[in-house]
């Protein structure tokens, strides 16, 4: 996605004209998978996989092939757009196919991402948005969780704290006062919100996704507020952690969604 506009201001970060990759972009998926996989490796069911490290986050593997993918034009029209992406067997062992549905109408802007097992054997997953919003001037940022993940200098979960042991955006703090920030919320509760004196946009997610992934850097003109989910390297989770990965058996898919409004 390219831009999101709300009464001629911006909502969403705008691409801008020279742009040369996804991450400069308003907003874009995040399929089969969201976020790092530590070195990209992991298990899974006894085969061992090993992902080809992502461009620029060297060793790690990032947020799947959706977004550095071209996706198929399926239909469209005024007013909601359908995207499709199949994927076949490489570095990722199995296959999958993907599908967006983005519609706009004057309640607000509805993204719906969904992914299918197309492989004959059962297939790790998840699933993930990232947009990246406009940081107004005096901005403030509000989003409920339980915890957060405090990550090591490879920025990889280390363990959980309480909100504060990173920064606390539950009582919609000024973005500006809030340190480097590249961290998974857990236990959030789909919604979080971005205001200054003028307007709040509000973002809602799917009940299925539990974790809020906030990425704002110091002195940015955004921030991000990624609804995914599972939490970073859910891959290399412990056996019976609640990270928030999906096993997908042979033809399942899974399916999340956001919705962005203005007022």
């Amino acid at each position: 996605m390219t831009a999101l506009s709300w009464r001629g201001r911006d909502v969403l970060r705008p691409t801008p004209d020279d742009a040369d990759g996804p991450l400069q972009t308003a907003c874009f998926p995040l399929v089969p998978y969201a976020n790092r996989i530590d070195g990209g490796r992991f298990v899974f069911e006894g085969r061992e996989v090993r992902l080809t490290p992502t461009p620029g986050f060297e060793p790690h593997a990032l947020h799947g092939d959706g977004w550095r993918r071209p996706w198929r034009l399926e239909a469209r029209d005024d007013r909601l757009a359908i995207l499709v992406l199949e994927h076949d067997r490489g570095d990722w062992l199995w296959r999958w196919s993907a599908r967006q549905e983005v519609g706009l109408d004057e309640a607000g802007l509805t993204i719906s991402l969904s992914v299918t097992n197309m492989d004959d054997a059962p297939m790790p997953a998840g699933l993930g948005l990232h947009p990246c919003f406009v940081r107004p001037e005096d901005g403030r940022l509000m989003l409920e969780a339980e915890a957060v993940w405090r990550v090591d200098e490879r920025l990889i979960p280390m363990a959980l704290g309480s909100p504060d042991t990173v920064f606390d955006w539950t009582d919609g703090p000024r973005i500006e006062d809030a340190p480097f920030v590249d961290n998974a919320y857990a236990g959030w509760n789909g919604i979080a919100r971005i205001a200054d004196e003028a307007r709040m946009v509000t973002l809602e997610a799917s009940a299925n996704v539990g974790w809020a992934h906030v990425y704002a850097p110091r002195g940015a003109g955004f921030v991000c507020v990624e609804p995914v989910t599972h939490r970073p390297d859910a891959l290399n989770a412990r056996t019976g952690e609640a990270s928030g990965l999906i096993v997908l058996q042979p033809g399942e898919t899974a399916a999340m969604s956001l919705m962005i409004t203005a007022a």
